[in-house]
């Protein structure tokens, strides 16, 4: 190179930069800067910003005698121009290689020259702290007394490109925010106006059609159903019931039961979302809305939600409004009632404020719940305050509870010492004359039967009578919740063949754990040549093998410790509050046990990790890769051992 002209272009480029920053105001997003979490990041900026600079540049001599290349800060390329120098490959790596790894060691330019070639490597910085984030390297098979000034100079320059790129993409990031926030605000004006054009509705069918409407509005490109729990279709095809029929799998059902959103995606790029319609006191139905491919933006969910809730509420206040003027004191209290059963989901939780509230409401003696085990075809009370009947057992055709369950219709007594048309225990043992009952209906069967007595006679009137009625109804939605909750649970956090808990439900366990925990352990167990087994004997073999060895985990640990399948044949095990060494005893146990107690004999390999609040990183993840590894360590040495890995 020349090296005239290489001082000149490096006087050149000191005098542009200087000259275009003398007479250019501060600007307010010039201090901005990148951080550590953006690094990972950084590569496609770093990539265009060369191209930007290369092309501003390519009219210089230095790409004529030599070749630029861009490293990140692992020192691997990322981009190259100029003419590529006259020397062999692996020559040409362990020049830039040198230079670049100086650069990133010493944080300064560095330069390496021979009589064969030229190198030179400049450190690309960030503004506020001057921490290396890039190298800008030049290599050459020529050199001058000016070159090194010269890649300096180029260096400089690509700095500015880059942070001229980083500010570009960083004011548009900026505009972007603003018109998300400009449209997330129209968004909430046309919820505000919705909702206000809900709570103007005063009855259950204008709710319905307001609803409908505003969602056609705010939605156009989208199919909608609302599907209600109760009886008020309103004539629209939109408007559906809610039919539980095969809750694991319905989408409406799941929202309705969960009380969240649920999304499903199908593979045309089409979403089905519900929604549930919530108030105050209980979950009317689900919003379900179809949208096309390319239709529907994550950000409006919230919003979406917004809606099903302020329906909800709009929905719940309309009709209370209605059913107000007939029966506002009984009202009150099929409100009170259903908002304290809603608020457990534990059937016998369920069963005993039932008995409790409804002693106070009608101000009875006596009170008696009644659930149907279909299984034994008997009638149980579940609760009572008179403790002679609790936990007895009757037939579906004794007594009252029985005619209730033949008849499906709730029933009342006014003296039965004078008509005495069937025999009842709690009547005779009590001394009770009146008596109101009512059955729990759940998709119109009888569940259970809901007894309620008085000692003097002609004590209940025809209101109680219809007052427990509609209890009935709402207690019966409250029992089918918490069986629905319990069934959907235990199905979820259950494998099915071994009795173990799901592997998802090991995971949060886990992560709950490690936040109250000092430290615990983690066993993997898996049983060796299972493959083998299951060709030799059988698949039905293989699953009593996996019972056999579910059964001898179950035995082996504590109440506490949480059993579970991982996967196929592998079975996992944590232990709170466990260091590794007594997880390898247990681990040990449950080898001699399997090793001796399945039929027929197999074994089990077994690795071990543990975590303590001193470890860097507590994971669930990096929990389970240590175990995996001591696992694999264990099969390689033989299988029938167990192995502890290491932190």
């Amino acid at each position: 190179m020349d090296d005239q002209k290489t001082s000149n272009f490096a006087n050149h480029i000191t005098s542009t930069i200087d000259e275009s920053t003398s007479d250019i105001p501060s600007i307010w997003f010039e201090s901005e800067d990148i951080n550590d979490a953006d690094e990972p990041l950084l590569p496609p900026l770093l990539e265009a910003s060369f191209r930007q600079w290369a092309e501003q540049a390519t009219g210089i001599a230095l790409f004529q005698s030599g070749e630029f290349v861009l490293f990140n800060k692992e020192a691997r390329e990322l981009a190259k121009a100029g003419q590529a120098a006259a020397m062999n490959v692996a020559e040409r790596e362990d020049v830039l290689n040198r230079v670049v790894a100086s650069v990133l060691n010493n944080a300064e330019m560095h330069t390496f020259e021979t009589d064969s070639f030229f190198a030179a490597a400049v450190p690309v910085r960030r503004r506020n702290d001057g921490a290396v984030f890039s190298v800008f390297a030049f290599i050459s098979t020529a050199g001058s007394n000016h070159a090194s000034e010269a890649v300096h100079m180029c260096g400089l320059h690509f700095n500015q490109c880059f942070y001229r790129n980083f500010e570009m993409l960083y004011v548009r990031d900026l505009l972007l925010q603003q018109q998300r926030s400009e449209k997330d605000a129209s968004r909430r004006n046309e919820l505000f106006q919705a909702a206000k054009l809900l709570y103007d509705q005063i009855d259950v069918s204008s709710v319905l059609s307001e609803l409908l409407r505003s969602l056609e509005e705010l939605y156009p490109s989208s199919e909608v159903h609302l599907y209600l729990s109760q009886d008020h279709l309103n004539g629209d095809p939109r408007v559906k019931p809610l039919v539980f029929k095969n809750a694991e799998h319905d989408l409406v059902a799941k929202a309705f039961l969960n009380g969240k959103s649920v999304t499903e995606h199908n593979r045309d790029g089409s979403i089905r979302l519900a929604v549930p319609m919530t108030g105050k006191q209980a979950a009317y139905g689900v919003l379900c809305m179809s949208i096309g491919p390319g239709k529907w933006d994550e950000r409006d969910l919230p919003a979406f939600m917004l809606l099903a809730d302020t329906s909800g509420s709009a929905f719940e206040n309309a009709k209370l409004y209605e059913q107000s003027n007939l029966l506002i004191n009984e009202l009150r209290l099929i409100n009170e009632l259903t908002k304290r059963l809603n608020q457990s989901l534990r059937l016998k939780e369920i069963f005993q404020f039932a008995t409790s509230e409804l002693l106070t409401i009608f101000e009875a003696d006596f009170c008696c719940v009644l659930q149907l085990n279909k299984e034994k075809n008997q009638f149980v009370v579940m609760s009572s305050n008179f403790p002679d009947l609790t936990s007895e057992k009757f037939s579906p055709e004794y007594g009252f509870c029985g005619m209730v369950y033949r008849t499906k219709e709730p029933l009342i007594i006014s003296d039965y010492w004078h008509t005495r048309v069937v025999t009842s225990k709690l009547m005779d043992n009590t001394g009770s004359r009146s008596l109101i009952a009512a059955p729990i209906l759940v998709d119109g069967a009888v569940v259970g039967v809901i007894l309620v007595t008085h000692k003097a006679s002609n004590f209940f009137s025809y209101d109680n009578y219809k007052l427990l009625q509609v209890m009935s109804t709402h207690i019966g939605l409250a029992v089918t919740n918490a069986s629905l909750h319990a069934e959907v649970r235990r199905m979820v956090i259950t494998d099915n063949l071994t009795g173990l808990h799901a592997r998802h439900y090991l995971n949060e366990q886990i992560q709950t754990r490690q936040r109250i925990d000092p430290f615990g352990s983690l066993i993997l167990v898996d049983i060796d040549y299972f493959k083998r087994v299951n060709d030799t004997f059988g698949h039905q073999v293989g699953d009593q093998i996996l019972i056999q060895v579910s059964n001898i985990i179950r035995s082996s640990i504590r109440q506490g410790d949480i059993a579970a399948r991982w996967g196929g044949e592998e079975l996992a095990i944590y232990l709170p509050g466990i260091r590794a060494e007594q997880a390898y005893r247990i681990a040990e146990r449950i080898r001699l046990h399997v090793e001796e107690e399945t039929a027929p004999i197999v074994t089990v390999s077994c690795g071990v990790s543990e975590w303590t609040f001193e470890n860097e990183k507590i994971s669930v993840e990096s929990l389970f890769y240590r175990a995996d590894m001591a696992l694999y360590e264990a099969k390689n040495n033989g299988r029938n051992c167990i192995f502890v890995g290491k932190c």
